[in-house]
């Protein structure tokens, strides 16, 4: 059977670890009695000083049928849980409207360079329209590839 890699290093880690501990525990025993005291004293503060794990609610997953959605539980603030969940919509419905409208900009005014180009042009209007001159521009086309 194969370990993983990470199996490895946490069974040497494991092995190092049991073995500094059976070191220490050996020498604990020959310690004189005020350095021991001193010793428990200090593990006896710094177990009073550890920090105990805080938890807080957290938004749960709920089943409902074939979909999963997000609850935000029944504490106090679940309405200004809810409301600053719109506030990410609210910011995505306001940058689809500003990029719609700079689109709808960008190909008015593309529209109105193609406009002034045609109007501008030796040629009149009708002219594009006329199937003739398609077909003359697609023969000096090829004339200008040979």
């Amino acid at each position: 059977m194969k370990h993983s890699t990470s199996q490895q290093d946490l069974s040497i880690q494991d092995r190092f670890g049991r073995a500094v501990t059976a070191r220490l525990s050996e020498s604990a025993s020959t310690l004189p009695y005020d350095i021991s005291e001193r010793l428990r004293a200090a593990r006896m503060q710094a177990l009073g000083q550890r920090r105990a794990p805080q938890t807080a609610t957290a938004p749960h997953v709920m089943n409902h049928g074939g979909a999963a959605t997000l609850g935000f539980g029944d504490g106090e603030g679940s309405l200004w849980h809810r409301l600053a969940a719109l506030i990410p919509l609210l910011f995505l419905i306001a940058g689809l409207i500003a990029v719609n409208m700079l689109n709808d900009d960008f190909d008015a005014k593309e529209l109105a360079d193609i406009d002034a180009a045609i109007l501008t042009d030796d040629l009149p209007p009708a002219a594009y329209t006329d199937a003739g001159f398609v077909q003359f521009l697609k023969s000096r086309l090829e004339q200008q590839a040979q």
